[in-house]
């Protein structure tokens, strides 16, 4: 018999209340247990707006310390009850750094550890810089009650190296709560095919499947420039081990998203593919460097 997991995305609106989301989270958490799901990934910063769109300092107060933070709690409780692990986002104060990070909750409740966002993105509406040091935990996997999992977080998913990282550390699934939407500084750019794209070629290239949960709604932000607004389009989806899309929501409506893997069934099909056989490390210096020549040291 094979070693079979079942896994959930969660798709959601957020209030701008934390008390209302987590809630929410809660709720859609136990409609996934009910369909079956063992590992269920609850969106980016779920607690409240994606506060990221401006930079203002009240937003910065939104942080918390990991030690005793509410929410991830609230979650250590919930997953020991249902017997599942959930991944757990979380605006992290760590003395005067400040950190986007995730905790994972494994299904007795207990809290195996976080990973901090390594990629950190700047751009209009998507102003993280402002709010966040890069992360320092570096890419990791961590070994739940029914696989070994990589979790990295929105940005970080449209960079190969990690999900290969991860992989190579022997991730069995690649996990990635996300909040992306429109463009305010233009907002004739829709990036939800490319963002799905990518990740499925992370899934494909390693063969492992892949969970990527989204937000949806509009959220108005009011910044030093007038207000901004994102339109997230949610396209939450679960992908196979060669990149196909096994489940996916739509961009409008609150979702739970369920799939089931064999992962020894995977397992054998991943080593028999020989991509991980056949790597050749010793010519990938390159990848050590900015522009092509000279290494980071």
């Amino acid at each position: 018999m094979g070693r079979n997991v079942v896994v959930s995305a969660l798709q959601f609106a957020c209030t701008d209340d934390v008390d209302t989301n987590v809630d929410t989270a809660e709720r859609l958490v136990r409609d996934a247990h009910k369909q079956g799901a063992n590992i269920v990934l609850i969106q980016e910063l779920f607690e409240g707006y994606y506060f990221c769109q401006a930079q203002r300092e009240d937003y910065i107060q939104r942080a918390k310390p990991y030690k005793d933070h509410p929410t991830i709690l609230r979650m250590q409780e919930l997953a020991k009850e249902l017997g599942i692990v959930i991944p757990v986002s979380f605006f992290e104060e760590a003395n005067n750094a400040h950190y986007n990070s995730i905790a994972i909750i494994d299904a007795d409740g207990s809290d195996i550890g976080i990973y901090r966002k390594s990629h950190i993105p700047d751009g209009p509406g998507y102003q993280e810089k402002f709010y966040f040091n890069p992360g320092d935990t570096g890419f990791k996997v961590f070994q739940t009650k029914f696989a070994k999992i990589g979790v990295a977080i929105c940005w970080d998913q449209w960079f190969p190296e990690a999900a290969r990282a991860m992989a190579l550390q022997g991730a069995e699934i690649l996990f990635y709560p996300t909040a992306i939407g429109s463009e305010p500084q233009d907002q004739g750019l829709d990036s939800r095919d490319h963002w799905k794209r990518v990740m499925q070629g992370h899934a494909g290239a390693n063969l492992v499947p892949l969970v990527a949960s989204n937000r949806i709604g509009k959220e108005v932000i009011e910044t030093e420039h007038g207000n901004s607004e994102i339109t997230f389009y949610g396209n939450s989806f679960i992908a196979g081990p060669t990149g196909e899309i096994v489940a996916a929501a739509d961009d409008k409506h609150e979702a739970v998203l369920v799939a089931q893997f064999d992962l020894d069934k995977i397992k054998s099909q991943r080593h028999c593919w020989g991509v991980f056989r056949d790597r050749r490390p010793e010519l990938y210096k390159v990848l050590l460097t900015f522009d092509g020549t000279n290494p980071i040291v």
